[in-house]
């Protein structure tokens, strides 16, 4: 007959009491808390009646996919019209060169006809001085020479004066342009918030709309959050304060079953600075009274945690 080791057996039920005391999680761990995530509401930019919402409540968005198409019919109208009123200014612009072009004509016509006058007053002045001309001819010749002279002074100035009519004209028509393309940058600019895109890869955990439905700015389209990170919110004591610090590595428990845990690795990043009641939800009625210090730790998530999950903490 073989004897028991009573010195095995007492170890063996040592080790049995400790791994059942933490499976239990009676006083084991250093912390409790429930698991977060980062969410994000995102909201109509416009108004007008939805055209698409195609996702569903928990299915997985990428960033910068469309997920929501709102009516822009009277936008693109908008936008159509202030586009045609920029081409009208252009056109009102253009079609002031005509008149330039005629002064231009006009004064090199009096210009071939001062070059004309004046030979001819070279012409009789050098009669005059073999004495092949008469003094009324060369008066009549120099008549004719200031008039050209007169006439080619005053167109010059008429085309001058009216460039600067048109250039003043056109000033002003296209000191219009500058506010029409901001306005018409402005349209643009609804038309493409109209397009609603993911602003995160995640998941979509509600909806608030449906397609069909009137929006309006501001109002909430969806909620999305990225799970593969969460955040268990916990809370400490004063005097466990001292044992932490950011960026710390600590071991997360959640439930895997009855009494059993999953271990997790965490990374606490977040410590309140300011003291608080312990929340009802995570310690006893006589715990309550006591204050407490909240953290975050953020954990890798493969799919295990869920939102609002309860979670372990030991230091």
């Amino acid at each position: 007959m073989k004897l028991i080791n009573t010195k095995n057996i007492l170890s063996l039920f040592v080790i049995s009491i400790f791994f059942t005391s933490c499976n239990n999680g009676n006083g084991d761990f250093d912390a409790t808390g429930t698991f977060e995530a980062d969410e994000i509401i995102v909201s109509s930019e416009t108004a007008g009646r939805i055209l698409q919402f195609d996702a569903t409540e928990g299915s997985l968005l990428k960033k910068g996919e469309l997920t929501v198409s709102i009516d822009t019919t009277s936008l693109a109208f908008q936008s159509e019209q202030v586009a045609a009123s920029i081409q009208a200014l252009g056109e009102k612009t253009t079609s002031l060169a005509p008149y330039i072009h005629t002064l231009e004509q006009q004064v090199e016509v009096q210009k071939t006809l001062k070059r004309t006058a004046e030979r001819e007053l070279k012409r009789v002045t050098s009669l005059v001085k073999d004495d092949a001309a008469t003094q009324k001819q060369l008066d009549d010749a120099q008549s004719q020479f200031e008039i050209a002279t007169s006439q080619l002074a005053l167109a010059e100035r008429q085309l001058e004066q009216q460039k600067n009519t048109i250039n003043t004209q056109n000033r002003s028509i296209l000191s219009e342009q500058s506010p029409l393309e901001k306005r018409k940058a402005q349209v643009d600019d609804q038309l493409n918030r109209s397009q609603v895109l993911s602003p995160i890869d995640g998941t979509l955990l509600l909806k608030y709309a449906e397609a069909g439905e009137i929006t309006s700015p501001g109002k909430a389209l969806y909620k999305i959050a990225n799970l593969n990170s969460m955040n268990l919110r916990a809370y400490i004591s004063g005097d466990q304060l001292s044992t932490v610090k950011l960026g710390q590595k600590v071991k997360v428990f959640i439930d895997k079953g009855k009494d059993e845990y999953k271990e997790l690795t965490g990374t606490l990043n977040w410590i309140s600075d300011k003291a608080e009641f312990t929340p009802k939800t995570i310690q006893t009625k006589e715990e309550r009274a006591h204050l407490v210090y909240a953290v975050k730790i953020k954990v890798a998530n493969d799919g295990a945690i869920k939102l609002g999950m309860y979670g372990e903490v030991k230091f």
